[in-house]
């Protein structure tokens, strides 16, 4: 009969390591949790809250769990909600293929981001992090969306470019935006940079831009004045060069012309005070108080077909006119002596 071997049969136990995942079974329920056997020396807990169903948790269910490390008891950690992640991140991985879109978080820095995908490695170069100059640092943590270049599986390893993509992206944006404007066309679209005279405006990815004249019916020392850089507004497009690629947009275009309102307010045949601004060949241009502008014709001053308009009014000159037409989309009115 052969001697009894302590130290042998521990030999046979097997080692667990942080992160590990092991297979096991349920043997005892507790309210604040499960006992696992993971098939060594001891065995693991796992805390009720690691469970979506932890009611239906039985003995004798077997499944995998991620070894989380010890207790102050010396009682193994596990997990099996961060298993169940770890199993379908690497199933993910193993279903990616040289230019196949993903999501992944970046958890350092090292020559590149870095990020897992379950048992895969993630890597992102620097200069494959984004087309323009960004904090790689910002990105830790947060979901990034890339295109895979390179996979080893052997390894593990999957290489990325996030500027690829974004550069895919944006193609695909710029080709699908020209195909779709057109003018008159509503749009909305981010403000990039206010300048002096207009605004840049990203639209669907495509740099349009506006003129400090385009944005209100009023007088407006600068675009900052109803524009602000981050903010997203409703604009129309009014000018197109699909040759030069260039789109001008207008927002005063989508608002109610106040003039439009002022000239429906007038009444034909009421009689209101203005003021000489212009003197024409054929009238008088004419500005009532309320801003409407209207022509004085010379044919609704007198009757004589040899008069000028300067025997009856001068520039700047304060004068009472009559309605006798108007026309409020076109913006025309016309007055009478």
């Amino acid at each position: 009969m052969s001697e009894f071997n302590l130290e042998a049969i521990e030999k046979t136990f097997t080692s667990y390591k942080k992160g590990q995942l092991q297979d096991g079974v349920v043997v005892f329920k507790r309210d604040d949790g499960v006992i696992f056997n993971i098939g060594g020396k001891k065995d693991a807990f796992i805390e009720k809250s690691d469970f979506d169903d932890f009611d239906e948790i039985k003995i004798g269910d077997r499944f995998k769990v991620m070894i989380l490390g010890t207790n102050e008891e010396g009682m193994i950690i596990a997990s099996k909600s961060q298993a169940d992640v770890t199993i379908l991140g690497t199933q993910n991985a193993q279903k990616l293929k040289l230019g196949s879109k993903f999501s992944f978080v970046p958890i350092g820095i090292d020559d590149g981001l870095v990020g897992k995908m379950g048992d895969y490695q993630i890597f992102v170069p620097y200069d494959e992090v984004d087309e323009r100059r960004v904090n790689i640092k910002s990105l830790i943590g947060k979901q990034c969306e890339a295109v895979v270049t390179e996979i080893d599986k052997d390894d593990k390893k999957i290489v990325a470019s996030i500027k690829l993509l974004q550069q895919q992206t944006r193609l695909a944006n710029e080709e699908l935006f020209w195909k779709s404007i057109f003018i008159n066309k509503i749009v909305k679209g981010v403000v990039k940079k206010i300048l002096p005279y207009g605004a840049f405006v990203d639209v669907g990815g495509v740099d349009c831009f506006i003129h400090i004249s385009d944005l209100s019916f009023e007088k407006i020392q600068s675009p900052a004045d109803v524009l602000k850089e981050g903010k997203e507004y409703t604009f129309k497009v009014i000018e197109l060069d699909r040759e030069n690629k260039k789109v001008k947009l207008g927002l005063k275009q989508i608002l109610p012309d106040p003039m439009i309102e002022k000239i429906k307010q007038l009444q034909v045949g009421e009689k209101y005070d203005g003021e000489v601004i212009k003197i024409l060949a054929f009238g008088a241009i004419i500005k009532l108080e309320n801003g409407v502008t209207g022509l004085l014709h010379i044919s609704n001053v007198t009757e004589r077909s040899d008069a000028n308009i300067y025997e009856f009014v001068k520039l700047g000159q304060k004068v009472g006119v009559t309605v006798i037409n108007t026309s409020p989309e076109e913006k025309k009115v016309s007055f009478s002596l």
